[in-house]
């Protein structure tokens, strides 16, 4: 019975070795893919992080390292199953809760006074939960899109709780139930079926931190046993986003490399195809230079475009070849009093909605009278945006110039010709009152008219 569970974990151990170098390669393409393509760096909202698994399987106080020491002599091998949640924290490491239970069993072979005369034990494992952490081996792959296989290891801690019954001599004993720490211990490899469905073939070995796993104490050694399993991993979340456990980042970041250079391959063709029209029209251009270049007036207006032909020599025309209109003197128009007034007054009735550029309706009587001067005069008008203390400076630069931008903006739409008025936006400097009291920061949250 020992060399055939010594066969058995040895069968176990090759087929994770075997598997775990198989790898069961997805091949490379020279095409861009953008199957489960996720921009590199991106946080976990663009994966499915969370997993659930179902599994079952062998339970045996046999395990990897023999029975030496152990309290039994020829273990059997009972039906385990449990499950687990897990939260894939990054791609090559996860964190996850488990649930076992079944029953374990074994046979005391040689009889001695330790054994205190028991041939035999069942222990049943009412539960065992842990929490432990994943580390998967092969998702970050330098060589291929994705790999198939994820060979996995896993360590944890958690509770185990059992009841056992021992046969002494044909006479069944039942132990009280109890619970212990134990430690688990594992290796496995999952196998992509489909699209967030993992088949998941493992193997682990729990350390119970006590002698009486198997209702027998003797010895200073504790009690373990082991469990092998096969079970399906689910995905949570949507479809369209693949699984973190296995994907590839490595494989993101050449997608992404690849459509970068497609883009610019793209603007290159893009480019080149400009570049033979604008040669092709040049060429076109040319072959009709001789037809539109006569000039007969000399006012330096082809005649194809001269609507004023037969200009007067020494005449300064337009584009279209004619006569430009005699300038008039300037006239001097002087600012006053009046005109002084109705600019202060404009100033005193402006006022904007709190943090925004937008004018509040009281205001425009005021800049309604301003328009009206800046039309009938023809002044040319400096508006100087301020703010106070409160906030950044960039973002307080940003609304005294959108706040003065505001008001030109409106005096244009009122008549007032737009190339007259400058509007600059000064932030928070140059303050006309303190800062530190709610009525200085309103004085200093203005806009500055100079006419002239």
């Amino acid at each position: 019975m020992k060399h055939l569970q010594l066969k058995k974990a040895s069968l176990l151990l090759t087929g994770l070795v075997i598997g775990g170098r198989l790898f069961a390669q997805t091949p490379d393409s020279t095409k861009i893919m953008t199957k489960d393509y996720v921009q590199p760096f991106s946080d976990g909202s663009a994966f499915r992080t969370w997993s659930v698994g179902f599994e079952g399987g062998v339970l045996t106080p046999y395990s990897i390292f023999g029975i030496k020491n152990q309290d039994v002599h020829s273990p059997h091998e009972k039906i385990g199953y449990g499950g687990f949640i897990k939260d894939q924290i990054l791609p090559s490491f996860g964190i996850q809760a488990n649930f076992l239970t079944g029953n374990v069993g074994g046979a005391v072979t040689s009889f001695n006074e330790a054994t205190g005369g028991y041939t035999s034990f069942n222990t049943k494992l009412n539960y065992a939960v842990d929490l432990a952490a994943n580390f998967t081996l092969a998702n970050i792959n330098w060589r291929h899109n994705k790999s198939a296989i994820q060979p996995y290891l896993t360590v944890g801690g958690g509770v185990v709780g059992y009841s056992a019954v021992v046969n002494n001599n044909g006479t069944e004993v039942t132990q009280a139930r109890t619970h212990e720490f134990y430690l688990p211990v594992g290796a496995g490899f999952k196998i992509d079926l489909a699209k967030g469905v993992n088949l998941d073939l493992g193997y682990q070995v729990n350390f119970v931190n006590a002698d009486n796993f198997d209702g027998i104490v003797t010895g200073s050694t504790n009690d373990r046993f082991s469990y092998g399993h096969i079970g399906l991993e689910f995905a949570l979340g949507s479809r369209s986003k693949p699984q973190l456990a296995t994907h590839n980042p490595v494989a993101s970041m050449r997608t992404e490399y690849l459509m970068d250079e497609q883009r610019l391959q793209i603007q290159v063709d893009q480019q080149k195809a400009k570049n033979q029209q604008l040669a092709s029209d040049l060429a076109n251009t040319n072959a009709k230079l001789d037809k539109l270049t006569v000039d007969s007036d000399g006012d330096g207006v082809i005649d194809m475009f001269d609507k004023c032909p037969n200009t007067p020599a020494g005449t300064q025309v337009d584009g279209a070849g004619c006569p430009l209109p005699v300038k008039k003197p300037d006239v001097k128009v002087y600012v006053t009093q009046e005109d002084r007034k109705v600019v202060s007054e404009a100033v005193k009735n402006l006022e904007f909605d709190f943090g925004k550029s937008t004018i509040r309706d009281h205001s425009f009587e005021s800049l309604n009278k301003l328009a009206q001067l800046l039309v009938s005069k023809g002044f040319n008008l400096k508006l100087a945006g301020y703010t106070d203390n409160v906030g950044s400076t960039e973002a307080n630069l940003k609304l005294s110039r959108e706040r003065a931008e505001a008001v030109k903006t409106y005096l244009a739409t009122q008549g007032a010709d737009a190339s007259k008025i400058q509007a600059e936006g000064y932030g928070k400097s140059n303050p006309i009152a303190t800062n530190k009291t709610e009525k200085g920061r309103q004085i200093n949250r203005r806009v500055e008219f100079s006419m002239f």
